[in-house]
């Protein structure tokens, strides 16, 4: 390499030895700065032209201060990302389901580079996960960044969507043919990431979900049908119940006091709420579908149904329907999801 351009990519080895090996409590004199630049890069300079660099360095936007003495010394102040934002995101990463493990521990690396050499190792989290149910899906973010392309362009996609069948065994769906979407949101809901818009198939809205599709979505030169007037996401994202979608209706629950924190998790602190001495009365507008019966159920009798009446009778049957197949065997029957939701 040249001395000029030896001289141009100084500056920016500056930079990264600074933002790679310097913080509050680690900092670096210009001998040291120096010897480094020979050392690894093959680049000589002396102690008024480094001074000269960090100058540009700071008026560039770099927050460094220069601890005056003999030699100077230096080091980075702050960065993009603080220690405690930077240990926020690697605990979601480490936490997503939606990502493989292999994709999470290369990310968690990535992010802990951000704080320097010497924070990484401080940064090391204490979340279990490792027993974690993931996603085998490794091209997850190439199917993400295609929808997010094809939102912003307005365009439909065509994919090719997997399914568990017969023994445990995944198949494309469709009778193997590409579904044709339009993308209009993507949404984290329970851990998962899914995909919300218009499906040409079915005329009607639907939901995917991104770890399901087979490889990177093909965005058409088409342009996306619109979504509903009628259709409302955050209604949506308030009614169902891990995404599985069915028509909303207010529903009249009576709750033992000590479900009080886990139903206003749920539907939000707004509830109006009729208070007696061992329960209370309030009214919910939610998807009704074996998934809220699922979490009725939960609560072991905590959780009643009063109304609507279709509802009551829903989980009645529900219940015993289950209970019948405990107690008595019976050949498994096949159940549809609703024709729209696509899990």
């Amino acid at each position: 390499m040249n001395t000029d351009n030896k001289n141009k990519l100084r500056l920016i080895y500056m930079a990264k030895i600074l933002f790679e090996r310097t913080d509050e409590d680690h900092v670096l004199n210009s001998v040291e700065l120096m010897n480094i630049l020979l050392d690894e890069y093959g680049i000589s300079t002396h102690r008024q032209t480094l001074a000269a660099d960090i100058d540009l360095l700071v008026e560039f936007g770099m927050d460094i201060e220069t601890i005056k003495s003999n030699p100077n010394k230096y080091h980075l102040v702050s960065r993009e990302f603080d220690p405690t934002e930077l240990k926020l995101l690697m605990d979601a990463v480490a936490s997503s389901k939606f990502i493989s493990a292999g994709k999470s521990k290369a990310l968690i690396e990535k992010l802990g580079a951000l704080a320097g050499k010497n924070q990484a190792a401080k940064l090391k989290r204490n979340i279990e996960v490792e027993g974690r149910i993931r996603t085998d899906n490794e091209k997850t973010f190439y199917i993400i960044d295609a929808i997010n392309t094809a939102i912003n362009e307005g365009k439909k996609i065509s994919f090719y969507y997997l399914r568990y069948e017969g023994q445990k065994e995944k198949h494309v769906s469709n009778n193997g043919e590409a579904y044709v979407f339009s993308p209009h949101r993507l949404v984290w809901n329970g851990d998962y990431y899914y995909m919300i818009g218009w499906s040409d198939k079915h005329g009607d809205v639907a939901v995917f979900r991104i770890d399901r599709i087979q490889a990177k979505p093909e965005i058409l030169d088409v342009k996306a049908h619109k979504m509903p007037k009628e259709f409302k996401l955050n209604n949506f994202l308030n009614t169902t119940f891990h995404m599985f979608q069915s028509e909303s209706e207010e529903v009249e629950l009576e709750c033992d006091l000590d479900t009080l924190d886990s139903v206003t998790d749920r539907f939000g602190d707004k509830l109006a709420i009729d208070f007696g001495s061992k329960t209370y009365h309030t009214k919910v507008t939610v998807a009704v579908n074996h998934i809220f019966y699922g979490w009725v159920f939960g609560f072991g009798g905590k959780v009643k149904i009063v109304s609507p009446e279709n509802a009551v009778k829903g989980y009645k049957e529900m219940v015993e329907n289950a209970y019948k197949e405990t107690s008595a065997p019976a050949p498994k029957k096949k159940t549809n999801s609703f024709f729209w939701w696509l899990n």
